[in-house]
């Protein structure tokens, strides 16, 4: 028990100082409370070595003309009525020893620590006299409770302290206010959102932060639009040649001279073509406003319709949960992702591939998996990238630009989801999670 107790206190001591070393406004609070207090303790430390010297200067010859004054009143040998009459007129106490003997105003009070110092070193006391009789008077506090005072200052000094600290972290959120503003509009920058800028709150760094952050991300819209605007309008030209060229290709004579010219041609040019419509759905997809047209949906039975309509070349293990019902999804758009899924695990994975479909607690997980030689750990966040191919791994002959698996991303993004590609040693795990819930 006492280890768990000791382990909690270290890790709230660890996350505390995470949450200092991370948070620019908790660095802030607590450089402004250590400057308070050093502050203060150079007050007081100041201010008491001020009275000290004062008081030596000062009021050390006051108070013992004050004190001989006193301890006349009591005559020699000193009066006990007088003592008692003083001690009722002041909050003092009187202690005397002598040859008359000994009394004592407080006698409950006998373990003060200045009578026990000036016992213990032996030396004369600022308050304390001997008469001519040679009674020792040694004068004191009276009925007087240092210790309620003494508390009363130290919790005021902590709500004070408290108060501070709330009044500081209120000033200090206030001023840095506008970096909320900031990340929360890189964020959305960040994700292809550009539709609201960042709102300048103050007229200082921070806001003129804000400004330049504002201009730097219209620019970067621009070029983004100017960039999708040329790739839409290169692709949407290139369609009609590249339909005339295979129109032509198609009607050369299908002769053995031209034969082997003939199937070359028409194999780059569908790539191209190929090539052309993922370019256009990629850029669909990708756009902010993509449309989808959802439909009442059988993953299952699209899931067998592919299998069925590729190669016999290839085992494919179908590992489908039964029962499942129909999911509101881009039919379309879904079969594209499977079908890029399918041949890109095909084309590397050595023949055998397993696919999984099952409901989860969030909606449906796919998983698309081949047996081939999987991908070096350091590729494995590029994968989804456009045209990136991981060459030492799947190389140009097995066809492909690099699109497949960065469309399925934007498909699955699109429908609120997201592909995660993972080892499954031997071979790539391709995991599809669609959240979301049943069609009525």
């Amino acid at each position: 028990m006492a280890r768990l107790k000791n382990k909690g206190k270290i890790r709230w001591h660890r996350r505390a100082g995470q949450a200092i070393r991370h948070s620019l406004r908790w660095r802030l609070v607590v450089l402004f409370m250590g400057l308070a207090l050093t502050m203060s303790a150079v007050f007081v430390v100041g201010m008491q070595k001020a009275f000290t010297v004062g008081w030596r200067d000062a009021a050390l010859p006051l108070v013992t003309d004050y004190v001989d004054h006193l301890v006349a009143e009591l005559g020699s040998p000193p009066s006990i009525e007088r003592a008692q009459a003083l001690v009722q007129r002041l909050p003092l106490s009187v202690r005397m020893d002598g040859p008359q003997g000994h009394w004592d105003s407080h006698p409950d009070k006998r373990d003060r620590p200045w009578q026990r110092r000036e016992d213990a070193q032996g030396a004369p006391h600022l308050l304390s006299r001997t008469t001519a009789d040679g009674t020792r008077v040694v004068l004191g506090w009276g009925d007087i409770d240092w210790q309620q005072p003494r508390q009363h200052v130290v919790w005021t000094t902590l709500a004070v302290l408290l108060l501070l600290t709330g009044v500081a972290f209120a000033v200090v959120r206030y001023l840095l206010g506008p970096l909320d503003d900031i990340r929360r509009g890189t964020q959305r920058f960040g994700a292809g959102d550009f539709s609201q800028p960042i709102p300048q709150r103050s007229r200082d760094e921070l806001g003129d932060l804000a400004q330049h952050i504002n201009t730097m991300a219209h620019d970067i819209h621009g070029m983004l639009e100017a960039k999708r605007g040329l790739l839409l309008a290169i692709s949407h030209e290139l369609r009609s040649p590249l339909t005339r060229a295979r129109l032509n290709t198609e009607l050369l004579p299908e002769t053995a001279e031209l034969q082997p010219l003939r199937e070359p041609l028409l194999r780059d040019l569908q790539l191209m073509r190929d090539l052309i419509s993922d370019l256009l759905e990629s850029e669909r997809l990708a756009s902010p406003h993509a449309a989808l047209h959802l439909e009442p949906t059988d993953l299952a039975a699209l899931v067998r319709e592919l299998v069925r309509e590729m190669a016999s070349d290839t085992a494919i293990q179908l590992h489908l949960q039964p029962g499942l019902p129909l999911w509101p999804l881009d039919r379309v758009r879904l079969r594209l992702l499977l079908r890029n899924l399918l041949d890109n695990a095909r084309q590397h994975g050595q023949g055998q591939i397993d696919v999984h479909l099952q409901r989860t607690d969030t909606g449906l997980q796919l998983r698309v998996r081949d047996h081939g030689l999987g991908v070096p750990p350091a590729q494995w966040a590029q994968l989804a990238e456009p045209f990136y191919r991981a060459d030492a791994a799947r190389h140009r002959g097995t066809g492909g630009v690099g699109l497949g698996l960065y469309l399925c991303r934007l498909v699955a993004q699109a429908h609120g989801g997201h592909l995660t590609l993972r080892p499954a040693q031997p071979g790539l795990e391709a995991v599809v999670d669609l959240p979301g819930t049943p069609a009525s």
